[in-house]
């Protein structure tokens, strides 16, 4: 991956530190069943560089977050077209509780049924809510894709201080069905959750 300064056209090789690391990469699946969320290594000519193994083939959609120096934090948006046997995806709204490697979680939405266009709170209850740690600077971090993957939003909390309550608050941008990966990290463990909102429109 290589970021290029869009006056000059030359390449840019100096990046800041944010959440610890100089680039962050959202990796998803046309059917939303896979997931990653990983940091490419930085290279002596500037680029970045990462190796994953994706198991489906067919579509997948790519976030990468940094911040040029000098420049304002950016989100680039890149698609991958895999070959391969493809997985056809069947997502249906589930907010039920979500039990990754050494942690549980259970969400809340006020209101309950998300109206696009409007603010929607999202509340996750965490359990067991000992030994909670933040991850890459942040009590969790959150991807949220739309099922069309036209949309793909980064998201850190408003709300958390290590306890077993968390907030984050999002105003999605069109009616239709979103995916929300949530990360939190417990006793080194990194958790990753995933849910499925319906969300109407006004």
């Amino acid at each position: 991956m290589r970021v290029f300064n869009p006056g000059s056209g030359q390449p840019v090789k100096y990046f800041d530190i944010v959440h610890e690391k100089l680039m962050h990469l959202f990796v998803v699946s046309e059917n939303l069943e896979f997931f990653a969320h990983t940091h490419p290594l930085p290279q002596a000519d500037g680029s970045f560089r990462v190796q994953l193994r994706l198991p489906f083939g067919g579509m997948y959609r790519l976030l990468a977050d940094y911040f040029p120096s000098g420049a304002a934090p950016q989100l680039s948006v890149k698609t991958l077209f895999v070959s391969g046997h493809s997985k056809p995806g069947k997502l249906a709204p589930a907010r039920g509780p979500s039990k990754s490697e050494n942690l549980a979680a259970s969400l809340r939405l006020d209101p309950e049924q998300p109206i696009a266009g409007l603010e929607t709170k999202m509340f996750f209850t965490l359990e067991p809510a000992v030994g909670l740690e933040l991850y890459l600077g942040s009590w969790a971090h959150m991807l949220v894709a739309s099922e069309d993957l036209i949309d793909l939003l980064h998201l850190h909390p408003i709300f958390a201080d290590g306890g077993p309550s968390v907030q984050f608050n999002l105003i999605f941008p069109r009616p239709c069905v979103y995916r929300l990966w949530t990360q939190f990290q417990r006793k080194g463990v990194v958790n990753t959750m995933a849910f499925t909102a319906q969300v109407k429109a006004l």
